[in-house]
């Protein structure tokens, strides 16, 4: 079994910072790709950042040159470090990680976190 849950999430001022942590749990031989997503109210949920096992990493256009997303292997655990935030990075951020499962089949599945509530606001 798998488990993966997000934190960090909460109020913060416009131009500020936060830092979200995902970690993964269970019978985990190794997680393959690691990806934040966000949903705001009324909105579809959408890509935020991804990063590989080697570490290659992508970002969406409204993130890009303001969010960090990083891993700690050794932790099984995913960062996205999120600055100059503005009230339309208000959302709930979900984590996905695309996990190996440590056993003899070395199956890959795909875990989602229950979401954690980014709120900016004055």
């Amino acid at each position: 079994q798998v488990q993966v849950v997000e934190s960090g999430g909460g109020l913060v001022q416009p131009g500020g910072s936060l830092r979200l942590s995902c970690a993964a749990s269970g019978n985990i031989f190794s997680i393959n790709r690691l990806g934040w997503y966000r949903q705001a109210a009324g909105k579809q949920r959408e890509l935020v950042a991804t990063i590989t096992s080697g570490g290659t990493t992508n970002y969406a256009d409204s993130v890009k040159g303001r969010f960090t997303i990083s891993r700690d292997n050794a932790k099984n655990t995913g960062y996205l470090q999120m600055g100059s935030l503005g009230p339309e990075d208000t959302a709930v951020y979900y984590c996905n990680a695309e996990v190996t499962i440590n056993d003899s089949t070395r199956l890959q599945f795909s875990y989602w976190g229950q979401g954690t509530q980014v709120t900016v606001s004055s």
